[in-house]
Protein backbone atom coordinates (compact mmCIF):
# COMPACT_ATOMS: atom_id res chain seq x y z
CA UNK A 1 0.00 0.00 0.00
CA UNK A 2 1.31 3.22 -0.82
CA UNK A 3 1.52 6.22 1.75
CA UNK A 4 0.79 10.06 0.32
CA UNK A 5 2.37 12.91 1.92
CA UNK A 6 1.58 16.68 1.14
CA UNK A 7 5.03 18.04 1.11
CA UNK A 8 6.52 21.90 1.61
CA UNK A 9 9.75 22.92 -0.10
CA UNK A 10 11.20 25.68 2.03
CA UNK A 11 14.69 27.61 1.23
CA UNK A 12 15.35 29.37 4.61
CA UNK A 13 15.12 27.93 7.80
CA UNK A 14 13.49 31.04 9.29
CA UNK A 15 10.75 31.23 6.67
CA UNK A 16 9.90 27.20 7.95
CA UNK A 17 9.90 27.89 11.17
CA UNK A 18 6.77 30.64 10.76
CA UNK A 19 5.26 27.85 8.35
CA UNK A 20 4.96 25.40 10.81
CA UNK A 21 3.80 28.12 13.49
CA UNK A 22 1.21 29.58 10.82
CA UNK A 23 -0.03 25.77 10.22
CA UNK A 24 -0.34 24.93 14.02
CA UNK A 25 -2.02 27.58 14.30
CA UNK A 26 -4.47 27.08 11.80
CA UNK A 27 -5.25 23.71 13.66
CA UNK A 28 -3.08 21.61 10.96
CA UNK A 29 -0.40 18.82 12.57
CA UNK A 30 2.74 18.15 10.15
CA UNK A 31 3.59 14.69 9.92
CA UNK A 32 7.02 15.55 10.28
CA UNK A 33 10.03 18.23 9.64
CA UNK A 34 13.23 17.53 7.91
CA UNK A 35 15.74 19.87 7.66
CA UNK A 36 19.47 19.45 6.89
CA UNK A 37 20.94 20.67 10.55
CA UNK A 38 19.68 21.25 13.61
CA UNK A 39 17.15 24.51 13.57
CA UNK A 40 16.83 25.88 17.03
CA UNK A 41 12.85 26.35 18.08
CA UNK A 42 11.85 23.76 16.04
CA UNK A 43 10.79 21.74 18.29
CA UNK A 44 9.08 23.69 20.22
CA UNK A 45 6.75 25.42 17.28
CA UNK A 46 6.07 21.57 16.36
CA UNK A 47 4.64 21.24 20.02
CA UNK A 48 7.63 18.23 20.84
CA UNK A 49 8.18 17.70 24.35
CA UNK A 50 12.08 17.43 25.31
CA UNK A 51 14.51 14.38 24.17
CA UNK A 52 14.83 12.01 27.31
CA UNK A 53 18.02 10.83 25.32
CA UNK A 54 19.79 12.62 28.27
CA UNK A 55 18.39 10.22 31.26
CA UNK A 56 19.30 7.51 29.15
CA UNK A 57 22.99 8.79 28.84
CA UNK A 58 23.23 9.01 32.65
CA UNK A 59 21.80 5.47 33.17
CA UNK A 60 24.45 4.16 31.57
CA UNK A 61 27.43 6.09 32.47
CA UNK A 62 25.89 5.19 35.82
CA UNK A 63 26.53 1.58 34.61
CA UNK A 64 29.51 1.95 33.48
CA UNK A 65 30.65 4.04 36.51
CA UNK A 66 29.24 1.11 38.89
CA UNK A 67 31.07 -1.73 36.33
CA UNK A 68 34.69 0.28 36.40
CA UNK A 69 34.78 0.69 40.08
CA UNK A 70 33.24 -3.22 40.97
CA UNK A 71 35.76 -4.81 38.33
CA UNK A 72 38.62 -2.89 39.70
CA UNK A 73 37.74 -3.64 43.20
CA UNK A 74 37.76 -7.15 42.53
CA UNK A 75 40.55 -7.55 40.11
CA UNK A 76 42.77 -5.29 42.53
CA UNK A 77 41.39 -6.37 46.18
CA UNK A 78 40.55 -10.16 45.23
CA UNK A 79 41.52 -11.92 41.98
CA UNK A 80 44.96 -10.57 41.45
CA UNK A 81 46.60 -8.54 44.73
CA UNK A 82 49.40 -6.53 44.02
CA UNK A 83 50.89 -3.77 45.78
CA UNK A 84 51.72 -1.21 43.34
CA UNK A 85 53.83 1.91 44.47
CA UNK A 86 53.15 1.39 48.32
CA UNK A 87 49.16 1.71 47.84
CA UNK A 88 46.26 -0.13 49.56
CA UNK A 89 44.79 -2.59 47.52
CA UNK A 90 41.18 -0.98 47.07
CA UNK A 91 42.90 2.56 46.46
CA UNK A 92 39.92 4.71 44.85
CA UNK A 93 41.72 7.46 43.62
CA UNK A 94 43.80 5.41 40.91
CA UNK A 95 40.46 3.81 39.78
CA UNK A 96 38.99 7.23 38.82
CA UNK A 97 40.80 7.64 35.07
CA UNK A 98 39.65 4.00 34.33
CA UNK A 99 35.88 4.97 35.75
CA UNK A 100 35.55 7.94 33.72
CA UNK A 101 36.82 6.09 30.72
CA UNK A 102 33.83 3.45 31.29
CA UNK A 103 31.34 6.26 32.38
CA UNK A 104 31.67 7.82 28.98
CA UNK A 105 31.97 4.54 26.31
CA UNK A 106 28.77 3.33 28.32
CA UNK A 107 26.97 6.24 28.13
CA UNK A 108 28.01 7.11 24.53
CA UNK A 109 27.33 3.69 22.92
CA UNK A 110 23.87 3.41 25.40
CA UNK A 111 22.62 6.19 23.53
CA UNK A 112 23.52 5.72 20.53
CA UNK A 113 21.63 1.86 20.47
CA UNK A 114 19.08 3.49 22.66
CA UNK A 115 18.18 5.87 19.54
CA UNK A 116 18.74 3.69 17.11
CA UNK A 117 16.44 1.11 18.63
CA UNK A 118 13.85 4.19 19.25
CA UNK A 119 13.95 5.62 16.03
CA UNK A 120 13.72 2.39 13.81
CA UNK A 121 17.18 2.62 12.15
CA UNK A 122 18.68 -0.09 10.76
CA UNK A 123 21.50 -0.92 8.34
CA UNK A 124 19.17 -4.14 7.06
CA UNK A 125 16.96 -1.82 5.33
CA UNK A 126 17.97 0.88 2.70
CA UNK A 127 15.86 4.15 3.75
CA UNK A 128 13.30 5.65 1.53
CA UNK A 129 14.15 9.46 1.70
CA UNK A 130 10.95 11.80 1.15
CA UNK A 131 12.81 14.33 -0.89
CA UNK A 132 16.55 14.38 -1.56
CA UNK A 133 17.01 17.87 -1.11
CA UNK A 134 16.65 17.81 2.69
CA UNK A 135 20.19 16.31 2.62
CA UNK A 136 21.49 19.12 0.73
CA UNK A 137 20.00 22.71 1.32
CA UNK A 138 16.01 22.18 1.64
CA UNK A 139 13.69 22.25 4.26
CA UNK A 140 10.68 19.99 4.11
CA UNK A 141 7.37 19.64 6.22
CA UNK A 142 5.16 16.81 5.45
CA UNK A 143 1.76 15.97 6.20
CA UNK A 144 0.54 12.57 6.09
CA UNK A 145 -3.00 12.45 3.39
CA UNK A 146 -4.06 9.40 5.38
CA UNK A 147 -5.10 11.90 7.92
CA UNK A 148 -5.59 15.03 5.97
CA UNK A 149 -7.51 13.06 2.80
CA UNK A 150 -10.44 15.18 2.04
CA UNK A 151 -10.07 18.07 -0.56
CA UNK A 152 -10.97 20.77 1.09
CA UNK A 153 -8.24 19.67 4.22
CA UNK A 154 -5.86 19.58 0.97
CA UNK A 155 -6.69 22.18 -0.32
CA UNK A 156 -6.22 24.49 3.23
CA UNK A 157 -2.61 23.03 3.55
CA UNK A 158 -1.23 23.76 0.54
CA UNK A 159 -2.92 27.87 0.58
CA UNK A 160 -0.78 27.66 4.24
CA UNK A 161 2.11 26.58 2.47
CA UNK A 162 2.45 28.66 -0.23
CA UNK A 163 1.00 31.49 1.78
CA UNK A 164 3.87 30.81 4.42
CA UNK A 165 6.82 31.13 1.39
CA UNK A 166 7.63 27.13 0.25
CA UNK A 167 8.78 27.13 -2.76
CA UNK A 168 7.44 23.86 -4.10
CA UNK A 169 4.01 22.06 -2.88
CA UNK A 170 3.56 18.64 -4.16
CA UNK A 171 1.87 15.36 -3.24
CA UNK A 172 4.27 12.32 -2.41
CA UNK A 173 3.45 8.64 -2.76
CA UNK A 174 6.46 6.32 -0.32
CA UNK A 175 6.17 2.55 -0.52
CA UNK A 176 6.69 2.47 3.28
CA UNK A 177 5.55 5.20 5.77
CA UNK A 178 7.45 7.47 6.98
CA UNK A 179 7.67 7.08 11.00
CA UNK A 180 7.79 10.29 13.11
CA UNK A 181 8.10 11.60 16.74
CA UNK A 182 5.17 13.64 17.35
CA UNK A 183 4.63 13.61 21.05
CA UNK A 184 2.59 17.10 22.39
CA UNK A 185 4.09 18.62 25.12
CA UNK A 186 0.24 18.48 27.01
CA UNK A 187 1.28 14.75 26.67
CA UNK A 188 -1.13 13.32 23.74
CA UNK A 189 0.46 10.99 21.49
CA UNK A 190 -0.68 12.10 17.76
CA UNK A 191 2.13 9.54 16.15
CA UNK A 192 4.24 6.96 18.00
CA UNK A 193 7.32 4.90 17.01
CA UNK A 194 9.86 6.62 14.44
CA UNK A 195 13.17 9.63 14.26
CA UNK A 196 15.91 12.66 14.71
Amino acid sequence: MKHKYLVGVYNDDDVLLNAVTQARKEGYQMHEVFTPFPVHGLDEAMGLQDTRLHTIGFVFGAIGTLFALTAMSYIMSIDWKVIVGGKPFFSFPAYGPISFELTVLFASIGMTVVFYIRNGFSVLRDAEILDNRITDDKFVMAFCLKKYHEEADITKITGILKQSGAEEVYVKEMENELEANLIKKDGGVIVESHHH
